[in-house]
């Protein structure tokens, strides 16, 4: 009898098949990285990473927004309210009154002008070094609210007196018992409170999204 290559009948045991190399390679790729009845790795994190378009105009459009308006409210007090007598807006509670403020957010480190200047423009660096992977919609508002309140004070510091680094900042907004701000202070207070959220959800400026592995059944 006659038999192709690699039938039982002509088949040496000594001699290596292809086809059963190609056999145990499919069961070895199959099988799982853990051992047989062992569950998943724990510790470990899975990383799911949506595929989207970059949020870098999104991240502009918040700052720019932010910026703006933050300036239209300083231009605005300083022609309309400085050097007159407070306007209540919540009894005595809340209230509008212009303060030049040489510290930082909420009238802290008076004598730190410069300190807070550069400050803000690392802030600045780092963020738009961020934007270059940003994908996610949520950080791209978090980090344009930052980038927008940094840029609103950090114009201040660079235009106003006495002079270019040590100008003073214009807050308006006093609450009693708290202090006085503006609406930049506001911006990156509201956009580092984010932040702090999409950090606790796993979340990440480019999309993906870290969460701790199930443990599987012994």
């Amino acid at each position: 009898m006659i038999s192709t290559q690699g039938s039982p009948q002509t088949r040496d045991d000594a001699v290596p098949n292809p086809a059963d190399d190609a056999e145990v390679a499919v069961v070895e790729s199959a099988e799982p990285a853990e051992s047989a009845g062992a569950g998943p790795v724990t510790g470990a994190t899975v990383v799911d990473k949506p595929k989207g378009r970059r949020r870098v105009g999104v991240l502009l459009v918040v700052a720019v927004l932010a910026f703006l308006i933050d300036l239209g409210s300083k231009l605005l007090v300083v022609a309309k309210l400085e050097n007159h007598a407070a306007i209540k807006v919540i009894g005595d509670v809340v209230t509008f009154q212009v303060i030049r403020n040489s510290g930082a957010a909420f009238g802290m480190g008076q004598a730190l002008t410069v300190v807070f200047t550069m400050i803000a423009s690392a802030v600045i660096v780092v963020i738009w070094r961020i934007a270059r992977r940003l994908y996610s919609l949520p950080w791209a508002i978090a980090l344009g609210l930052l980038l927008g309140g940094a840029l609103g004070n950090l114009a201040d510091r660079l235009f106003r007196a006495p002079g270019v680094f040590r100008g003073h900042v214009v807050d308006f907004i006093s609450v009693q018992h708290f202090a006085v701000f503006n609406l930049a202070d506001s911006a990156i207070v509201c956009g580092g409170i984010l932040v702090v959220l999409l950090s606790f959800r796993g979340s990440n400026p480019d999309g993906s999204v870290h969460h701790p592995a199930e443990k599987g059944e012994k």
